[in-house]
């Protein structure tokens, strides 16, 4: 049996997590300071790029410039950010009590009644400001919804997609910020170790998605951000399937999760057997550690995100598998940037060539896909430093001991 799967109860593993993580001080949230530094650092990109303001719609934008945690619906609440001044918040007349409990960032907010237009409050707001619609263009961030877009338009408020303001912003974290992923990765990790120990023959893939729910609430989480749980032929279809397997003797076992800290995510996948490997499992199981391996290295400062995705697809090219996409082999890009979303720039794919910089995280999981048999995804995040990059969680050891327990 591979060691550390099977063998404890979820009872036992889960009372285990919760000693690990009892006595660990909280990570600080992000402070106001850093708040007013990301506004001031948006404003010298509005003012750089002749943009008159921000608006950073609810959701991570208006998180990441305020503190403000709100979810998105179809009543608009947002953040404008002026190239000069103070920000501005807009918002629901009748929501202003709670939006006021949650800002983190003072700033004036201005309300609109169920029957009012937010569209015309937003337009009358920058002409308050000095932003006149004739004389001004505004940056809407990316995640705006086309209602809205559609909505300021019609105002006659001429826009441009935020992305060049909020991407270079986004894309390089604090000190402060990877405080928070390490946690939530140290919390994952330990999770899918707990999960491994509680496979037994037969076991259904809801049940351990349950499980991994209950064990990153053990560490302190509210719970799995996602949870993915394969099984057998089911490890070859990326994101899953629609129903759920039982767990047999030989299976691969693939699991991708992750959860929150301070909205700040974790993203860890590991695939080992539930029982003795096969050659054939051993054989892609080593391929997928040496294509990590070889994006890792070549994750450099200053090297182009698409060369890393080409590092880890020419050692499964060299074996054989692809080339590209084709299958069986790798269909996706090795990695995604990460941080308050759980895809966000940049992109470990060819056709982006940002140049890797300090401080950007990503995700490092160039899958093999075999179809009719298994998958196999390594898959940990990196954090780039000057000196090169640095792992959030260590990558899986073995196929025989894939937690690399002593």
């Amino acid at each position: 049996m591979t060691r550390g799967v099977g063998g404890s109860t979820a009872s036992e593993a889960l009372a285990h997590l919760a000693r690990q993580f009892q006595d660990r001080a909280p990570v600080a949230p992000i402070g106001l300071a850093e708040y007013r530094q990301r506004v001031a650092a948006a404003q010298a990109l509005l003012r750089q790029q002749g943009l008159s303001a921000l608006y950073a719609h609810a959701g991570t934008n208006m998180r990441y410039f305020s503190g403000t945690v709100w979810h998105p619906s179809e009543r608009l609440v947002g953040l404008i950010i002026p190239a000069e001044g103070e920000p501005q918040y807009i918002a629901p007349a009748f929501e202003e009590g709670t939006l006021r409990e949650y800002m983190v960032l003072p700033g004036a907010l201005h309300v609109w009644e169920e029957h009012e237009s937010p569209y015309a409050l937003c337009r009358r707001v920058l002409a308050e400001l000095g932003l006149g619609a004739s004389a001004s263009r505004l940056a809407i961030s990316e995640d705006t919804p086309l209602f809205v877009v559609d909505g300021l338009q019609r105002e006659g408020l001429a826009w441009v997609n935020a992305k060049p303001v909020t991407a270079p912003l986004r894309m390089r974290k604090s000190s402060a910020e990877l405080a928070l992923m390490q946690r939530a990765h140290d919390m994952t990790l330990a999770v899918q170790q707990a999960a491994a120990s509680i496979l037994h023959e037969g076991i259904s893939t809801r049940e351990v998605e349950a499980f991994i729910a209950e064990g990153h609430r053990a560490v302190g989480a509210r719970g799995s951000y996602f949870c993915i749980v394969l099984f057998g032929p089911a490890t070859a279809f990326p994101h899953g399937v629609k129903e759920a397997q039982r767990l047999r003797l030989g299976d691969m076992v693939l699991i991708d999760t992750g959860c929150l800290v301070e909205g700040y995510m974790s993203d860890i996948t590991r695939s080992y057997v539930f029982g003795t490997p096969s050659a054939r499992q051993r054989e892609i199981w080593n391929l997928e550690q040496a294509a990590q391996a070889a994006a890792f290295a070549a994750a450099q400062i200053g090297t182009p995100c698409c060369e890393v995705d080409r590092a880890a697809r020419r050692v499964i090219a060299a074996a054989g598998l692809g080339p590209r996409y084709e299958l069986p082999g790798l269909p996706h890009r090795t990695g995604h940037g990460c941080g308050l979303d759980i895809h966000e720039w940049p992109y470990l794919v060819d056709n982006d060539s940002t140049p890797l910089a300090a401080g950007m995280c990503f995700s490092n999981e160039p899958m093999i896909c075999v179809p009719g048999e298994f998958g196999v995804r390594h898959e940990d995040h990196v954090y780039m430093t000057e000196a090169g990059p640095r792992w959030f969680s260590q990558p899986a050891h073995s196929i025989d001991n894939p937690f690399g327990l002593d």
